[in-house]
């Protein structure tokens, strides 16, 4: 018995088409109809727009609309495709990953570097492997790219032009296609942990920054003044930031004891956080900041997006961020 797979399409790239300003999503998922069936093999497909942009225009309520159509229609098909551009693809893929957390169908998200108009496009393959780990029953939230899958959020755009664009970050991939086929690491999918339910609340009084020398603490404060809840920043190696002459870590454990959540992540691609090791880290964990281990910055970010749509008590986002909730961190 043939699986059913519903593809969704955002946008991107795959869906482009060369307009007088450059290439911008054009093409319908009725227009790509033809070029899906060819990849589709023995699965049926069914197809639908949600919308058509960009993705620089995806935005945290695009994410909600999405995670609420996919729960709508899990129960109707054996996976699901999202077709999506590349560029706020990863960060898409780990919101999915909590907002869906225990989904009972596989969701996988794909793009490509090409349009699938171009005859030596990536978008055929992606699209060929994203639909065959949709009719895999494998339960989760995945992205298709380049003969691999990758764990949603664990992956991040490592390549601007490349077809290799993605990577899973400090996790194993999940599938990789060769001449053999398929093969699907089984051992590296993560179990599910309870029932489902749909959790599309987010906070988007929550901000990102990289450290970089010289930066100076009033931008601590000017955050804080604007409303925000949260922060993420990428600091230096295994978690370093300065606490001599411009004390930044000074400066987090004034807006820290006003109520914001801060959590300390790093710049490098790999391997991820220890803040134990230096006195700059174990300065920050006195204070009260939160640690990102070997999160990726798009799973850090999304993830604490969601906890504090979801609660404002500290105790509670402490506990739900030290929480393996869907594979993005390594269990302590």
């Amino acid at each position: 018995m043939s699986r059913k797979i519903l593809i969704i399409n955002t946008g991107g790239t795959l869906s482009s088409v060369m307009k007088k300003n450059g290439l911008i999503p054009g093409l319908s998922i009725h227009d790509m109809q033809k070029e899906l069936q060819m990849v589709s093999g023995d699965t049926d497909i069914e197809i639908e727009d949600f919308c058509s942009v960009d993705s620089a225009n995806i935005f945290p309520e695009d994410w909600c609309e999405l995670a609420k159509r996919i729960s709508e229609c899990r129960n109707d098909y054996d996976g699901i495709v999202v077709i999506h551009g590349t560029d706020t693809l990863a960060y898409t893929s780990s919101m999915l990953s909590f907002m869906l957390r225990n989904i009972n169908i596989p969701v996988v998200i794909t793009g490509s570097q090409l349009s699938i108009t171009n005859p030596v496009a990536d978008a055929m393959e992606n699209c060929r492997c994203a639909i065959h780990m949709a009719a895999s029953r494998i339960p989760g939230v995945f992205v298709a790219f380049n003969r691999k899958v990758i764990l949603g959020c664990r992956a991040s755009k490592v390549r601007s032009l490349s077809f290799d664009a993605f990577e899973s970050i400090n996790y194993p991939n999940i599938a990789t296609i060769s001449s053999l086929g398929m093969k699907i690491e089984t051992a590296a999918v993560p179990e599910r942990t309870g029932i489902f339910k749909l959790s599309n609340t987010y906070s988007d009084k929550v901000c990102m920054f990289k450290m970089f020398p010289g930066i100076h603490r009033s931008l601590i404060e000017s955050i804080a003044g604007q409303g925000y809840k949260g922060l993420y920043i990428e600091a230096y190696g295994i978690g370093g930031m300065p606490f001599i002459k411009h004390d930044f870590i000074g400066a987090l454990d004034k807006v820290i004891q006003e109520g914001m959540t801060v959590v300390v992540g790093t710049q490098c691609r790999y391997e991820g956080t220890k803040m134990d090791v230096y006195e700059t880290g174990k300065r920050a964990m006195a204070i009260g900041a939160l640690e990102a281990r070997d999160m990726t910055s798009e799973a850090a970010l999304t993830k604490l997006m969601w906890i504090l749509g979801m609660t404002e008590d500290v105790k509670e986002i402490r506990d739900y961020y030290s929480i393996n909730m869907a594979g993005e961190m390594a269990k302590i």
